[in-house]
């Protein structure tokens, strides 16, 4: 290996240990036996009284904290579902080369992804309130999908690129419907693609707090809600218990991304 491949290395070592570093002080700190938000002198001499599954139970038998995790399941599943669909449809539109003003297209889809969230928030709040959908689950399951879609076009689009077209016109030469080329030829290549999309909006939105806080009324507390108003008005180590839970999510669907992906060039590799 040159020299410059292990710089690289060690600077891609660097940035992960820096963006990893504040992570792994959260998770022993969730299981402090002591109500602070510190490394008491027990934790750090290893003592096993120094640790302590409290606040695991204590979210567990909160009742406000098992109704914020039914919101955002509720919220980020029927956000996923409508996102997966809508950015399913769009990156199929857009993978075709005959598309007029393909790129302001995918621009306009994709802006979500990078015009800041308090802006997007304030945009929908004005919008959905003439509409009467706000502080519904409706607003934030329509709010949530407008921010995972992204997600969902840009992993299709990708999953599209190595797509071979000719599969789709023998299927209709063969007498095959528009959907039932889709959903037998089309759709079991790029499900990975999809799988992945829907895994990035599904995070999204289970970790949003921003439009939750513009739209969502008090039958609308999610998780990032209850961590964001219990560190406002007490500091709990159950916050950083729930935080380690959400890093666990969060791990999790990275991996499932990660072996779909690779699933997905097995899948192209042998379509070819």
């Amino acid at each position: 290996m040159s020299g410059w491949g292990i710089l690289a290395r060690v600077m891609a070592g660097f940035a992960l240990v820096f963006l990893i570093a504040p992570l792994l002080v959260i998770v022993p700190l969730s299981f402090n036996a002591e109500p602070f938000f510190t490394f008491t002198d027990k934790m750090l001499a290893f003592d096993p009284e120094g640790y302590s599954t409290r606040w695991y139970r204590a979210i567990l038998d909160d009742t406000v904290w098992r109704e914020a995790l039914l919101n955002s399941l509720v919220i980020g599943g029927f956000a996923t579902l409508l996102a997966t669909v809508l950015g399913t449809l769009a990156a199929m539109g857009l993978a075709r080369g005959d598309v007029p003003f393909k790129g302001a297209i995918m621009g306009l889809v994709i802006s979500p992804m990078i015009t800041p969230v308090v802006i997007a928030a304030t945009g929908m709040y004005f919008f959905y309130s003439n509409l009467g959908i706000t502080q519904t689950h409706l607003g934030l399951i329509v709010a949530h999908a407008a921010l995972g879609a992204p997600f969902v076009v840009i992993t299709v689009t990708a999953s599209l690129t190595g797509y071979d077209w000719n599969l789709t016109r023998a299927g209709a030469s063969l007498g095959a419907n528009p959907a039932t080329t889709f959903f037998r030829v089309t759709l079991p290549l790029i499900l990975p693609g999809v799988i992945s999309g829907a895994l990035f909006a599904f995070a999204t939105s289970f970790d949003e707090v921003v439009t939750v806080l513009f739209l969502g009324g008090p039958e609308q507390v999610t998780i990032p809600r209850k961590m964001w108003s219990g560190i406002r008005e007490q500091i709990s180590p159950a916050i950083l218990a729930a935080a380690t839970l959400l890093i666990i999510v969060a791990a999790g669907l990275l991996v499932v991304v990660e072996w779909l992906r690779r699933r997905g060039e097995r899948m192209q590799v042998r379509a070819r």
